[in-house]
């Protein structure tokens, strides 16, 4: 879950600017309080639940702002960084020099006129609405859809992508999709929460398709007919669960045989719409039974179903970037009863989240000058190389593992590639057509943009020094194709302080055990391990080996589908394995790492803390946070990401030196008895 620009615009006055508000920022930056100090709810008892000790304190002074499903430190981050970027795109509308930062002045006029906005209304979607009412047969239909997918994923998921069993060489992919709810599970569970959204669900679509001139009757109707067909594809849709088993989604196959069990597309031609049919003679199905529904329902279910569904699908991914009475009737549903908000953000903070979206590692150039400098990339190159080091040694003392596989093991760990900060070779986005245009159509060119983008990486050498996020970014992430890590600048951000400021008992919780460890894990959880050094979807495991991990594995599926998040709804253990074995794996390689920094052998107190407790807080700090409950709900759903607090709170019940360094004992509520306790890396 997770959502840059340019090499130009302004850059020599903004870079004066920074380096005269250097000493100032440095200053304010140390008259503000240790976080992990201040952040606490000294009221509580870390032994009892730790999350809430670490993090409450914050949390009871800053509420979620209305506009806003969740608020943590992500957001402070981001906070800070939408000021500055403000500021990128008004100088480059004030004096736009050269191409790239015409770009940007023309995409932030587009998305800020709220006037032509307003008094365009849908006319924007005017000549696709009418494609789709010219739709007079499937192959019609397959051709319009093929069309709109590029902007709207209508139908199905198509993408460019590694060939898991080839990481050499790139492949179309074929994938499960086409749902106006977040998943299926959202057409199927009886929860009350659940079940008001799916009720609430269709009175939603009628609203938006009478947008497109339909009368409400005839809105009303379409909209139980959408339904009943999206509820066909749910019905035969992955759950989340199923969908993290790497070999059972991957089913190679030519297109002829595609075109066998999915008969009613021409497949061939839907591909040519996207220019991508020269390159798909074999294509890659996650889901093959999907395509099969999807085939029987475009002949079982009226063609005008097809149609309004076609319409719906359009004005639901175009509503953001149209007038304020479509964006706003569309935050109702999926802002308020799905996610808890109580009103939109702020105009020009939704435009830059469009605008990062569109081409944000152009604006990433400036963010690394200022905010990631070469000392701190060098920290963290180092840290990523402490944390290699700690596994590499639990590889080595594990008892469990034979030494057949942990000599794979410690192979495939030498292999990882790290990726620090941010690219060493930019995107050029020159050839993207954002000008003095709608606000949609900017939106629209810069979706057809990235879509040309991804195809023309097939038939071409996989370009492994590309990078998937932007350095602005808050989060990262593991490649298992490409056996990497990928750290953006963003994520060692900590709000209100400068790198140097940082002592290192909160880097190596922060950055070292929630960010590094827990992506370098990540290459042998229950998915990543699948994959070799190479990159590749092939079993390196003995069978016994293979059966004592799944056997760990049990015990934390076990002990997550234990914790109740919100009414009734349970973390799905399976779902999340992945990530709760990485944030486990994280945190003991942090620890680990840290033990043999000077600091900790010191032993001296920063704000009343040992070295050891900044650890464990500093771990905590990238958890910091809390959310809606409509928002937590549907997280459980959509999510393989265990919530913030059970990212904390779990895998520390499961840590020795955690009971050590705070004196848990039975009884308490972080303890779980030595024989519960997940023990895999």
């Amino acid at each position: 879950m997770k959502q840059n620009l340019l090499a130009g615009i302004g850059l020599t006055a903004l870079s004066v600017l920074m380096a005269c508000n250097q000493g100032q920022k440095a200053e304010e930056a140390k008259a503000t309080p240790d976080p992990l100090a201040a952040n606490r709810d000294t009221t509580l008892n870390p032994r009892q639940d730790f999350f809430e000790y670490a993090n409450g304190g914050w949390i009871k002074k800053n509420p979620i702002p209305p506009e806003y499903s969740s608020w943590g430190i992500g957001n402070l981050v981001q906070e800070e960084l939408y000021t500055r970027l403000r500021e990128i795109n008004e100088k480059a509308v004030a004096n736009p020099s050269d191409p790239v930062s015409k770009k940007i002045a023309a995409f932030w006029k587009s998305g800020m006129d709220s006037v032509k906005l307003n008094a365009d209304g849908i006319k924007p979607l005017e000549s696709k609405l009418k494609a789709i009412d010219g739709i007079n047969n499937l192959q019609d239909l397959a051709q319009v859809s093929s069309q709109l997918s590029v902007f709207a994923g209508v139908l199905c998921g198509i993408y460019v992508a590694q060939d898991a069993k080839n990481s050499e060489q790139m492949a179309v992919n074929f994938y499960q999709g086409g749902l106006g709810l977040p998943n299926r599970d959202y057409y199927f569970n009886t929860d009350d929460r659940t079940a008001k959204v799916r009720a609430a669900y269709p009175s939603h679509i009628a609203k938006m398709l009478q947008f497109t001139g339909m009368s409400a009757a005839d809105a009303s109707s379409a909209a139980a007919d959408i339904l009943k067909l999206e509820t066909i594809l749910a019905k035969n849709s992955r759950k989340l669960e199923a969908l993290r088993d790497p070999e059972a989604n991957y089913h190679k196959m030519p297109l002829t045989k595609l075109n066998q069990l999915a008969a009613n597309i021409d497949w061939s031609n839907y591909l040519k719409q996207q220019d991508i049919s020269k390159f798909a003679d074999t294509v890659i199905v996650g889901q093959p039974e999907f395509y099969t529904a999807l085939s029987n329902a475009l002949k079982s279910e009226k063609l005008d179903t097809w149609k309004n569904y076609l319409k719906w699908q359009l004005i639901s991914e175009a509503a953001p970037y149209l007038s304020d009475s479509i964006s706003n009737t569309n935050f109702e549903f999926y802002g308020k009863l799905l996610s808890g908000k109580e009103k939109q953000q702020i105009r020009w903070k939704r435009v830059l989240n469009a605008e990062e979206a569109a081409m944000g590692e152009a604006l990433g150039q400036l963010f690394v000058k200022e905010y990631f400098p070469a000392k701190a990339k060098k920290r963290y190159e180092d840290l990523v190389e402490d944390i290699r080091g700690a596994l590499k040694t639990r590889i080595q003392n594990l008892t469990w593992m034979s030494d057949s596989t942990k000599e794979k093991a410690l192979y495939k760990l030498s292999k990882i590639t790290k990726k620090v900060g941010y690219p060493d070779k930019w995107k050029d986005f020159s050839a993207m057509e954002i000008k003095d245009q709608s606000y949609f159509d900017n939106i629209y060119l810069a979706k057809q943009w990235w879509h040309k983008y991804e195809v023309n990486k097939l038939g071409k050498p996989v370009d492994r020094t590309e990078w998937d996020m932007t350095p602005q970014t808050y989060n990262a992430y593991y490649n298992p194709s490409n056996n990497e890590i990928v750290l953006p600048a963003g994520i060692f951000t900590v709000p209100g302080k400068r790198d140097e400021e940082l002592d290192d008992a909160l880097v190596y919780g922060y950055a070292g055990a929630s960010t590094i460890g827990h992506e370098i894990t990540h290459g042998f959880d229950d998915e990543g391990r699948q994959f070799d050094a190479a990159g590749n979807l092939k079993s390196w495991w003995t069978k016994e080996d293979e059966k004592k991990f799944n056997e760990r594995a049990a015990v934390m599926v076990k002990q997550f589908d234990g914790y109740v998040v919100v009414d009734s709804l349970h973390i799905n253990g399976k779902a999340t394995l992945g990530e709760n074995i990485a944030d486990l794996g994280g945190i003991l390689l942090g620890w680990d790492a840290f033990q043999k920094s000077e600091q900790f052998k010191k032993n001296e107190k920063i704000s009343g803390l040992t070295p050891s407790e900044r650890y464990f807080l500093g771990y905590s700090l990238g958890w910091l946070s809390h959310t809606k409950k409509e928002d937590l709900a549907r997280r459980v759903l959509t999510d393989v990401h265990s919530p913030a607090k059970f990212r904390v709170n779990g895998p520390f019940s499961d840590v020795d030196a955690f009971y050590e360094v705070y004196g848990i004992k039975p009884g308490d509520g972080m303890y779980r008895p030595d024989s519960l306790r997940v023990r895999i890396w």
